[in-house]
């Protein structure tokens, strides 16, 4: 019996959210940026798919087409292949989710950039930075005209019940849900502590802890199964020092963007972690294209 591809929920789940925020939060972001992130990350993907093949003699173009039961008797050779338009799809709608820009140009930069990453940072076949994040901070530092808004989504109730609901059902069907848990566990006990010394209520430890993109990012971003570390205790050490790393730069340096700013410094820790601990690679084992 096929197994159906947690891909294409990722995908459904936070096309939803694109128009949820866009009709309930009255969100500057215009549907043409959407339209452009999108296509930008599909036609990028293709093309480097493309040229991948070339390069390698067209294995790669190859493995993209084969069927599931040769996915499984080659699944060395499928670790270092590209990953699919499904995966540029995702990416596209996390840039369309996160970041806000004024003009085409800086858009279609992030998206390029976020899938050229996959291609140009990659160690022993694998590419360990995460593409909408890289993506994202690219733009902030090359150009002018780019921002995160981590408050975008406010702290409704439903919201979080939303992103913990559909985030919770991904992460449960890729074996992946240890990261986020990891993560926001320790970066809640660091809030906690930092509550306590100030004699703050505890209302306010939950303010920084339930605002909606930071739940995406800990959902959907920081588990990305193809670029985090292989083996279990490497993604617990990755994820709690990711969250050390968030909670000293936006407490201590006072940067609404930590997270994001975090990640991206300590994903080549990635290459670090997984020699250190070898465990197999994750591969998507479903029908489709990648």
């Amino acid at each position: 019996m096929q197994q159906s591809d947690p891909r294409d929920y990722q995908i459904l789940f936070l096309s939803l959210f694109l128009v949820l925020g866009i009709g309930t939060r009255d969100w500057t972001l215009q549907p043409q940026f959407i339209g452009v992130a999108i296509a930008t990350c599909l036609l990028t993907q293709y093309i480097s798919i493309r040229l991948w093949s070339i390069s390698q003699g067209n294995k790669a173009d190859e493995e993209f087409t084969q069927n599931h039961a040769l996915e499984r008797r080659e699944e060395s050779t499928l670790n270092t292949s590209p990953i699919s338009l499904k995966s540029a799809m995702i990416t596209a709608l996390g840039l369309s989710l996160l970041l806000r820009v004024d003009h085409y140009s800086t858009m279609i930069l992030a998206g390029a950039l976020a899938i050229l990453s996959k291609f140009l940072f990659r160690f022993q076949g694998k590419h360990f930075l995460n593409p909408a994040n890289f993506g994202i901070i690219s733009v902030l530092i090359l150009t002018k005209d780019a921002w995160v808004s981590p408050g975008q989504w406010g702290e409704e109730g439903w919201y979080v019940l939303l992103f913990a609901g559909t985030g919770g059902m991904i992460l449960k069907r890729v074996g992946r849900w240890d990261t986020t848990a990891a993560f926001f566990s320790a970066y809640a006990l660091l809030e906690a502590f930092r509550n306590l010394w100030l004699g703050w209520t505890w209302d306010v430890w939950a303010h920084r802890l339930m605002s909606g993109s930071f739940l995406l990012f800990a959902l959907f971003m920081l588990t990305d199964p193809r670029s985090i570390p292989n083996a279990r205790v490497s993604r617990l050490l990755w994820a709690v020092s990711i969250a050390i790393l968030t909670f000293i730069l936006r407490n201590h340096f006072f940067m609404s963007t930590a997270v994001f700013w975090a990640l991206f410094a300590l994903s080549p820790l990635t290459v670090i972690l997984d020699w250190i601990w070898s465990s197999p690679r994750f591969v998507w084992r479903f029908h489709g294209d990648g």
